[in-house]
């Protein structure tokens, strides 16, 4: 029998270096969760949070960059954050994972692996999200959305459209992350394994541009 989901009381996380660095992270076998704390230092320990100056998928500007894979390089911290996220849905009915490609891919196997159905990923064609390969859905088919990282939630509701659009249901929406302090909102269920506050700018206003600095762009998609 599989561990209930539990997350008790979970406070948005600070990401001082203080607060991350406090203590190791250790995996308990029989359980299948991970407390915000756990997933932030994971991301800290393998270097998955980094700092400079980076520009986001949404073209906003940020001190703070969320490189998840990183962390999924490892197959043992992918299975277990995939656990971890596929818990709260475990009773959603979900037949189908999907996310964006590049960075979710990972993510959406990991999490249709715990919740035993299979995974799928979009991909943009001429500026719009589809399912490509010959990837297919069934008139109603229940899926769930998920990602590695969501900012402001724009390549989130993209999937989500493309779901609808090709005849699917979704049922509910994951990430790893949230990086919006919650801000970021849907019409279904959502669930993070941690949600953060951290500071972005527009490129026109982002002091780091100013002081001569350039935005980098880490991510899979440019």
């Amino acid at each position: 029998m599989r561990p209930r989901w539990h997350r008790g009381r979970v406070r948005h996380a600070n990401l001082s270096r203080a607060g991350l660095r406090a203590g190791g992270l250790t995996y308990d076998e029989a359980m299948t969760t991970l407390t915000e704390r756990e997933t932030l230092e994971l991301y800290e320990k393998t270097g998955a949070l980094m700092r400079g100056h980076f520009r986001l998928t949404s073209g906003l500007h940020s001190d703070i960059y969320l490189q998840s894979a990183l962390v999924l390089q490892y197959p043992e911290h992918a299975a277990r954050l995939g656990d971890a996220l596929a818990a709260p849905f475990r009773d959603a009915g979900a037949q189908t994972v999907l996310a964006p490609a590049i960075g979710g891919i990972l993510v959406a196997h990991e999490v249709a692996r715990a919740l035993g159905v299979r995974a799928l990923f979009t991909e943009r064609e001429t500026g719009v999200m589809r399912l490509r390969r010959g990837f297919t859905l069934t008139p109603g088919e229940r899926c769930l959305v998920v990602e590695d990282v969501i900012t402001t939630g724009g390549s989130t509701r993209e999937v989500v459209e493309c779901v609808r659009a090709s005849g699917g249901a979704v049922v509910g929406i994951g990430s790893l992350v949230d990086r919006s302090g919650g801000a970021a909102a849907f019409d279904v269920k959502r669930a993070a394994l941690a949600t953060v506050s951290t500071t972005t700018w527009p490129p026109e206003s982002c002091p780091l541009c100013k002081t001569g600095s350039q935005a980098v762009k880490p991510g899979s998609r440019a």
